[in-house]
C-alpha cells in the first residue's frame, strides 16, 4: 500500500501534472494541499476517470485540501473541531483497508509569515489546537497518518542553510518544538525511519534557480502512528515533478507499507 502528499500550489494549473503523476504512480491515497479553488470547481470527474474518488475541502483563491482514494471513505472531518477557522486547512477521512481502517489526516499547515507577527501567532494557536485534536484522533484510530505541508523544518538537516536561516520562519525553535510535540503524541517521521541522502528537500523557491541549486527545505511530511510505523517499508521524495514546465514549488512525498 502506498500513500502520498503533494502541495500542488493551484490545482487549476497543476491538474494535468497530477493526473500524469497518478498514472505513473498509482498510489492508494494522495493528499493534496493548496488547491486554491472552491469545492464546486473541484475536478471530481477527471479524477474519477483516473480511478480515484475525491474528497475535497476548498475555498476561493487560497488554501484548500483534498484526499484522493481508490475506494470511498467515511467519517469525514473538515478543519480542527472546536477551533474557529475560516481557512480550509485540514481534511480527515477513514479509508477501509484489508489491514483495518486507516485514518488519513491531510493538513496545509499555517505558513506564519514571520516571527512576532499576527500570522505567526495564529500559526502557534493552530498548531496547539491540532495537537489537542490529534491526541483524541490517535486514541480513536490506532492506524493514523498525518500528511501534508507542515511549513516547518523539523531540524537542521531539513534546510539548505540552517545557520543563515536560524530563527527565521520555518526554522524557529518554537515551530520545531511544536513539531516535536506532534511526534511526542506517538507519531513518527516516515522519511527519517531510513537512511536518506543529505540535503533531501521537498520544496524549492521559484526564485534564484532554487531547484537547480538545491536551495530547498523539507517541509512536507508523512507522520505515522506506532501501528503504521511497524509496517512501513519505504519513504521517498519524488523530485521528478519539480522538473516539469510550470511546476509546483513542492514535490510529492510517498510512503509504502506492507
Amino acid at each position: 500500500m502506498k500513500i502520498a502528499t503533494w502541495n500542488v500550489n493551484s490545482l487549476t494549473v497543476r491538474l494535468p501534472q497530477v493526473l500524469d503523476w497518478l498514472a505513473a504512480n498509482p498510489v492508494d491515497a494522495l493528499c493534496l494541499q493548496e488547491l486554491k479553488m472552491t469545492e464546486d470547481k473541484f475536478p471530481c470527474e477527471a479524477f474519477q476517470s483516473a480511478g480515484y474518488v475525491a474528497t475535497a475541502f476548498g475555498q476561493k483563491t487560497y488554501n484548500g485540501v483534498a484526499i484522493l482514494t481508490r475506494i470511498p471513505v467515511d467519517a469525514v472531518v473538515k478543519n480542527i473541531p472546536g477551533f474557529a477557522d475560516e481557512q480550509a486547512r485540514v481534511l480527515a477521512v477513514t479509508l477501509p483497508t484489508p489491514q483495518g481502517p486507516l485514518r488519513l489526516v491531510n493538513g496545509y499547515f499555517v505558513n506564519g509569515q514571520a516571527p512576532e507577527t499576527e500570522k505567526f501567532s495564529y500559526k502557534l494557536q493552530w498548531l496547539t489546537a491540532l495537537q489537542n485534536w490529534l491526541r483524541e484522533e490517535l486514541a480513536a484510530h490506532p492506524r493514523l497518518a498525518l500528511l501534508g505541508d507542515f511549513n516547518i523544518t523539523a531540524d537542521d538537516r531539513d534546510s539548505y542553510d540552517p545557520e543563515g536561516l536560524r530563527e527565521t520562519i520555518h526554522h524557529t525553535s518554537v515551530e520545531r518544538d511544536h513539531f516535536k510535540a506532534l511526534t511526542g503524541l506517538g507519531l513518527h517521521d516516515a522519511f527519517r525511519q531510513f537512511d536518506q541522502p543529505e540535503k533531501s528537500f521537498s520544496w524549492w523557491d521559484y526564485r534564484d534557480f532554487g531547484f537547480r541549486r538545491n536551495r530547498g527545505l523539507r517541509i512536507d511530511y508523512i507522520l505515522l502512528s506506532d501501528a503504521l510505523k511497524q509496517t512501513l517499508t519505504s519513504c521517498t521524495i519524488d523530485k521528478v515533478p519539480r522538473k516539469n514546465e510550470r511546476p509546483s514549488d513542492h514535490t510529492p512525498v510517498i510512503a509504502e507499507f506492507t
